[in-house]
């Protein structure tokens, strides 16, 4: 009574309101820079947390491996804040998700670059998924506001803090001197908050430059790598060519220059499947897929194989002709059994056997039939480590300048695209045993084509008439097309560009078609020297050829006829053939209308 008597006649109630409402402005301040805070770093680390899925997912990605992006998507369950999770590819369509119960996915709408946002009393994370400068998708997360726990934690820390210094102000005329020994604490304890604080936002963002110098030095060595395993199968198979040609100089038995004009020619196509696949591992060229019969498909390729190895490995061929039908990229499976050959041979630096058989594996429990293909070889061997990685994109254990790590994940690839799966066995010192696994098809083989017969006197006394435009840059290109117009009948006139080209149609020079290449130097490439002629002379057809896909989706997409490079006579032949006939019967149906 005497304490209320004494604060009653002082100036305390006063001092007391101002130094609640003051305590309760900065419990109020306090509470909102706790909470920006806390969002600040929520926010940063699930920044960092989208940053890794979209770096983890990159290769599956880039694999269309839905199984293994799947797989990282689940992984990310193990942080309760994570309501949602998904990967979408570069069309915004669903790769692989996960949701917690009571959530749903939402339809795509927030933008598709770096985005972090607050909204709905949710967390939203948005993070490209890039590969080699090439946006493939986007990882995205949402995750709780800030979680309940928290929330409450903090809040009922603030009431409790102003409970306190309620009553400390009821007994501050008795205890000031303790009161300001709290004061003291508080303000430490305050600004230690504050050094913790920029203490965790530094190290943060020291994270995150190392992890983007990381990544950065990645892609420099897997570019490195990459173009090092492109130069290693183009020198095999320019290997196969030079020796045949050699060869066909030094020999007049028919019989074996024949095989070798074939070994020559499977290599040119062997060259043109890499830079399909190449172009497919950058998700420029679509898959070609045909129903193989793996006996005959496989003998095929034994001729690439003698090149490709050495004279001290022997190959065993294992074929039963029983073999199931499957349904794959023919010039894939040869990469594929090629890149596993060449693993072989180097995994064998004395000699060995590389063992290639196959089997049919009817399906068990409702499963669907497998013609299995299994590659093995009597070589070093791996550890338990390593066959656990061998399929990862740039995973190798070569020196440099001698593998990429992108031939086994080919391979890999190759098998997933294809409805498969591929698994390894092996042990050090025992060699190593690949399995592909393949789905049976019911499909019918296509017809053969009727193996030639000969030079046909008839047919070579019918040439083919008429005057060519042939527009071509490469002075190496141009004269063996030139050759191969001649002998096929034609006439030509060559120009090196398309300025050239449109400058001989102005003068008044007369064709019956334009042949001409995509790529070009000038101003004008082949599809724009096409457009200009269709507009001033829609009566002159013009055939365009290219070995670059976007070219050629570019050449189709404007209903220009295309001749993909590499072609041989007889397809030159069809291409230019059918395109006259197309013209003159147009031009004689507009002479009778």
């Amino acid at each position: 009574m005497q304490l209320i008597a004494r604060l009653r006649h002082s100036r305390f109630p006063l001092l007391a309101l101002g130094s609640l409402l003051l305590l309760l402005i900065a419990g109020v301040a306090i509470g909102l820079v706790s909470e920006q805070a806390l969002r600040r770093q929520m926010a940063n680390e699930a920044g960092a947390q989208a940053d890794l899925l979209a770096s983890a997912v990159s290769g599956a990605l880039a694999f269309d491996d839905r199984a293994a992006a799947q797989d990282y998507v689940d992984a990310v369950q193990v942080n309760p804040n994570v309501l949602a999770a998904a990967i979408y590819d570069e069309n915004n369509r669903l790769v692989a998700s996960f949701t917690r119960p009571g959530e749903t996915l939402r339809p795509v709408a927030v933008p598709r670059g770096r985005t972090t946002l607050f909204q709905d009393g949710r967390l939203y994370v948005v993070r490209p998924v890039e590969e080699g400068g090439q946006q493939l998708g986007t990882a995205r997360l949402r995750l709780r506001d800030t979680p309940a726990s928290q929330t409450f934690s903090r809040y009922a820390g603030l009431v409790l803090v102003l409970g306190l210094s309620g009553l400390v102000v009821i007994v501050l005329a008795v205890a000031q001197g303790a009161l300001r020994r709290a004061n003291r604490e508080l303000a430490d304890r305050a600004e230690i908050l504050v050094e913790t604080n920029d203490l965790l936002h530094q190290q943060m963002a020291e994270r995150e430059k190392a992890e983007e110098a990381l990544r950065q030095s990645q892609k420099m060595e897997a570019i490195g790598r990459l173009t090092g395993g492109i130069a290693h199968d183009f020198n095999n198979l320019l290997m196969v060519a030079s020796s045949g040609v050699e060869l066909l100089d030094r020999t007049s038995d028919p019989d074996r220059r024949k095989a070798l004009i074939e070994g020559v020619r499977q290599a040119v196509e062997r060259g043109a499947a890499l830079t399909r696949q190449m172009l497919a591992f950058s998700r420029r060229a679509p898959l070609r897929t045909e129903v193989l019969h793996l006996p005959a498909r496989i003998e095929g390729l034994r001729f690439l194989l003698d090149r490709a190895l050495r004279e001290d490995i022997e190959v065993v061929l294992d074929l039963p002709d029983d073999l199931w039908r499957i349904e794959a990229d023919p010039g894939e499976l040869e990469l594929a059994l090629l890149n596993l050959a060449v693993n072989a041979r180097d995994a064998m630096p004395t000699g060995g056997r590389i063992t290639l058989s196959a089997r049919n594996a009817p399906g068990v429990d409702g499963a669907a039939d497998m013609v299995r293909l299994i590659v093995s070889d009597t070589g070093t061997g791996m550890s338990e480590a390593v066959a656990s990685r061998v399929f990862e994109p740039f995973f190798t254990t070569k020196e440099v300048g001698r593998g990429t790590g992108l031939g086994l994940s080919q391979v890999y690839g190759f098998v997933r695209s294809s409805g498969g799966e591929i698994t390894v066995e092996s042990a050090e010192e025992v060699g190593a045993t690949f399995t592909l696994s393949l789905p049976r098809t019911e499909k019918a083989l296509a017809e053969p084509a009727a193996p030639a017969a000969g030079p046909d006197p008839e047919r070579t006394s019918r040439k083919a008439e008429g005057r060519l435009l042939l527009v071509e840059d490469d002075d190496a290109v141009a004269a063996g097309v030139g050759h191969m117009v001649r002998d096929l009948g034609y006439t030509y006139v060559r120009a090196a560009e398309a300025a050239d080209a449109l400058r001989l149609l102005e003068q008044g020079e007369r064709f019956d078609l334009v042949f001409s290449d995509m790529v070009m130097p000038g101003d004008m490439d082949g599809l724009a020297l096409a457009k200009a002629i269709r507009e001033r002379n829609p009566d002159l057809p013009v055939v365009l050829t290219t070995g670059f896909s976007e070219a050629a989706a570019a050449a189709t997409a404007e209903r220009f006829r295309l001749l993909a490079k590499p072609y041989g006579i007889d397809a030159l032949a069809a291409a230019l053939g059918e395109t006259l006939n197309t013209a003159r019967e147009a031009g004689r149906g507009a002479k009778a209308g």
